[in-house]
């Protein structure tokens, strides 16, 4: 019986050789050849592998790759939370793998994943609604950052969704204050152990022009003045015309989101506003466009998503107390 469904499985072309790659060895080369291949950043190489030094090696790394069952699959699932592991990195580390044992059954190498839609599913992950600034609150919470050290950053991430990388990458060469308008063109990459980098965002949509309401091109003009004042009384004269709105450092470099992040944190605490991070200000804008009706189209090309089902998903809470109102 065996032999006739390896004659069977060589007919139709599903037959797979036998092989000796263990699965942490083919996961570690899939990354690195996405990683190469220019399919994933330096950041995103970084977190897939952490997830593999850390989820995947330790429990079923020493495991064939052909020798890999759903039930495998299942018992990893259960050791990670077991461990104290959240649900979101159990799924982020089964998502690094479900993408690794794709390629092996597309080179040939495997006849099935079990990872994918007729496998082990990663597990659901229970929706966490992010805090964001309301429409009551706003004007209120406006006032108590003027004049705070996040002030110009907040106000972008807030009235026009920037994100905390965008904001640090921007550059005075990319705004038109006469014209209230913005262009998205790179984002930080922080990656530990390695200098920041300066580049396009991960998606063509990404890359957008943003108007700007008031509020934002006023924040900017003052920073534009008081940075002019700080490089006059440095001696440093005025900037080049692609310096950076909020550079890092006295040489101009970029500034770290993990730095900004920390700045905001404590603004953010002695406002009384501690459980809003950052990036709930970008949340907040894309749940004040929604309050206002806007489509989704030009939400999402706004927030820079690849796709308005991304919107959808991300907001859907949003669209719901839409549709009730």
């Amino acid at each position: 019986a065996t032999l006739n469904e390896l004659l069977a499985a060589v007919g139709k072309g599903t037959f797979v050789p036998a092989d000796k790659v263990s699965v942490a060895e083919h996961v570690r080369t899939r990354i690195g050849i996405w990683h190469t291949g220019g399919e994933i950043g330096d950041a995103t190489r970084e977190r897939y592998d952490v997830l593999l030094k850390k989820q995947i090696a330790p429990h079923i790394g020493g495991l064939l790759l052909q020798r890999l069952g759903t039930a495998d699959v299942q018992a990893w699932h259960t050791k990670m939370r077991a461990a104290g592991l959240s649900p979101v990195t159990v799924r982020h580390a089964h998502a690094v793998l479900r993408k690794a044992l794709g390629d092996a059954v597309r080179h040939g190498q495997l006849s099935r994943n079990v990872c994918g839609p007729d496998g082990q599913r990663a597990p659901k992950v229970p929706k966490k609604k992010p805090v964001i600034i309301k429409g009551k609150q706003l004007a209120d919470v406006v006032e108590k950052l003027r004049g705070t050290a996040v002030y110009p950053e907040a106000m972008l991430a807030l009235f026009c969704g920037l994100r905390a990388g965008e904001v640090l990458a921007l550059s005075w060469s990319a705004i038109d204050l006469e014209k209230r308008t913005l262009q998205v063109r790179a984002s930080v990459e922080e990656v530990a152990g390695q200098p920041l980098k300066i580049k396009k965002p991960k998606t063509d949509d990404g890359v957008r022009q943003v108007t700007m309401p008031a509020i934002v091109v006023e924040a900017l003009r003052d920073h534009r003045r008081q940075q002019l004042e700080l490089r006059m009384a440095l001696g440093q004269g005025r900037p080049d015309a692609d310096a950076l709105v909020f550079p890092g450092d006295l040489n101009g470099g970029p500034g770290r989101r993990t730095a900004l992040s920390i700045r905001w944190g404590k603004v953010a605490e002695a406002i009384g506003i501690p459980e809003v991070t950052f990036h709930n200000l970008r949340h907040s804008h894309a749940s004040q466009l929604i309050a206002a009706k806007v489509d989704i189209v030009t939400i999402s090309a706004r927030l820079g998503h690849a796709d308005p089902s991304i919107t959808l998903k991300v907001y859907s809470h949003d669209f719901e107390e839409s549709d009730d109102a």
